[in-house]
């Protein structure tokens, strides 16, 4: 077991309650209760069911997270949440169940932001972030890409979506083709066995009018009604829906534009390191374009395993590990559950 702080993490932003055990960089626990099930005939998540899944397995989770890495609650040196960005509802829950924990055993506290915390996870599977590094998070709330110079300090902000983002136009196209809730997965599997070439969608905002005002950022929904009215022109037409080649069309066209941007701005900001991070990131398609292209300019990728790329304790707990090790300010108790929380704030 290495060296370093023990910290409990709690990860509540949106449907997933996520509590993770690090000791250093050395992940002793993950343990995850889901409740996509009780929002998938919603076609989303469902703010009010999610808060009150939270409240439910709170508990029994954090009891889990401890019995698997073998610790008390008293072992902890720190205590680490998600107080933003996520459902106002279900950040509260954590930061109040995290607020509780740490009056109780006298620890500190930290409020972390979790966009930062998807960028330190990748420390428990490959060591310690190069610095500096460009980090592209892509999930079904975020399509940002990020300049990384220390995760405990700061980011700074190069693009993001100004729509739809990445994972959030997987949910819907899946919806689409009648595919289920979440989108992503059911999306790769049926691209497995389609063209990605049969149907050519728009990539957007890589227009050269586009990439004079948004360079960097990202949009996808304008593919999404793409998709949509292709499809609809194929059913009015009586003609079946060619579904692997659609999600397969979709899936390539989105990254594209993800890799074809990330890559641009490592090389404009002279990077050789980028990370992906984010539920999205478990796609197939994206982590193998990523690399074949990088690899052929010279810049290196990494990307968590899929079970640590969607919303987990761990990363919360990477995050909250590497504060304490560098001696950051912990957070105040009266810290608040911050639904827009900016990128930029890594602490509360």
């Amino acid at each position: 077991m290495s060296d370093g702080p023990l910290v409990l993490g709690i990860e509540t932003s949106c449907d997933e309650t996520g509590v993770g055990i690090v000791r250093g960089q050395t992940l002793l626990a993950d343990a995850v209760a889901s409740s996509v099930d009780e929002h998938a005939r919603f076609g989303g998540v469902v703010p009010e069911v999610a808060s009150r899944a939270h409240l439910e397995a709170m508990v029994p989770t954090i009891e889990r997270a401890c019995e698997t890495a073998g610790i008390k609650l008293y072992d902890v040196d720190a205590v680490a949440v998600t107080s933003g960005p996520g459902l106002a509802g279900a950040l509260l829950v954590g930061v109040a169940a995290a607020k509780a924990l740490a009056i109780g055993l006298g620890k500190p506290i930290y409020g972390v932001n979790h966009l930062a915390a998807h960028v330190a996870v990748d420390q428990l599977e490959h060591g310690p972030l190069p610095e500096p590094c460009l980090a592209m998070l892509v999930s079904g709330g975020h399509s940002s890409l990020l300049k990384v110079a220390d995760v405990t300090l700061g980011v700074d902000p190069m693009g993001a979506t100004i729509d739809d983002a990445a994972g959030e136009a997987f949910d819907k196209v899946a919806r689409l083709l009648g595919l289920p809730f979440p989108g992503g997965p059911h999306i790769d599997r049926q691209a497995a066995s389609g063209s990605s070439v049969a149907i050519d969608f728009p990539r957007g905002l890589t227009s050269r009018r586009d990439l004079e005002r948004h360079r960097f950022d990202f949009s996808f929904s304008g593919l999404k009604t793409a998709v949509a009215r292709w499809v609809e022109a194929r059913e009015a037409s009586g003609e079946p829906v060619p579904v692997a080649d659609v999600a397969a069309s979709f899936q390539e066209a989105v990254c594209d534009v993800l890799v074809r941007k990330a890559l641009d701005a490592a090389q404009t900001e002279g990077i050789d390191d980028i990370l992906i991070g984010g539920g999205v990131a478990a796609n197939s398609r994206l982590r193998a374009m990523a690399t074949e292209r990088a690899d052929a300019l010279g810049i290196r990728v990494r990307v968590p395993r899929p079970g640590l790329c969607t919303d987990n304790g761990a990363m919360v707990a990477a995050l909250g590990a590497e504060l304490v090790a560098r001696g950051r300010t912990p957070s105040a108790l009266d810290l608040p559950a911050d639904s827009s929380q900016p990128i930029t704030t890594v602490v509360a």
